[in-house]
Order: C-alpha cells, then sequence, then structure tokens
C-alpha cells in the first residue's frame, strides 16, 4: 500500500491522507521510532493530532491499508520488532 511521511506538525499532518486505514509512526530526528499507532478511515489525521505534546518526534510516516484487520497484523509485528518508547508494554 501507499507510505507518507511528513512533519510531525499540525500543518503536516493535515497534509496527510485519511481515506484509508492506517499504521502511523512518529519517529525522531535520528530515525528512531517512538511511537506506533493504527487508525480507522477518516481517523487517521485526528488520532495523529492526539499524540502532538504528548511524544516526541519530528516526523511522521503512515502505511496505508485496505482493511483495519492488516493495519493491526502489521502493528502488531512492527511494534514487537522496533519495541518504541512509548508504545505500552502487555
Amino acid at each position: 500500500m501507499s507510505r507518507k511521511t511528513t512533519k510531525y506538525t499540525r500543518s503536516g499532518i493535515q497534509s496527510l491522507s485519511d481515506d484509508k486505514p492506517a499504521l502511523y509512526r512518529i519517529e525522531t530526528a535520528g530515525g528512531r521510532t517512538n511511537y506506533i499507532g493504527i487508525a480507522k478511515r477518516g481517523r487517521v489525521r485526528e488520532r495523529i493530532t492526539e499524540h502532538l505534546g504528548e511524544i516526541r518526534g519530528v516526523k511522521v510516516s503512515i502505511e496505508q491499508f485496505l482493511s483495519i484487520d492488516e493495519a493491526r497484523r502489521k502493528e502488531s509485528r512492527v511494534t514487537s520488532r522496533k519495541n518504541p518508547k512509548y508504545n505500552k508494554r502487555g
């Protein structure tokens, strides 16, 4: 599916597509993943904006999927591999 990266700012987030379920990653300047989450179609921008000010990052990337179930499976795999600082464990 498609993938897009932008600045982790309100204006950057507004440039992201919202038309499909997505997995999103909030990353540091050094490329470290600080948070991984998923959002349903129509809520991608809203979910990412909720993290502004709480989770440090300089860029955010999304990867779109055809279904939320596909996004959940990918989130599980990537979270266990990357072990992001702000994702809750267990």
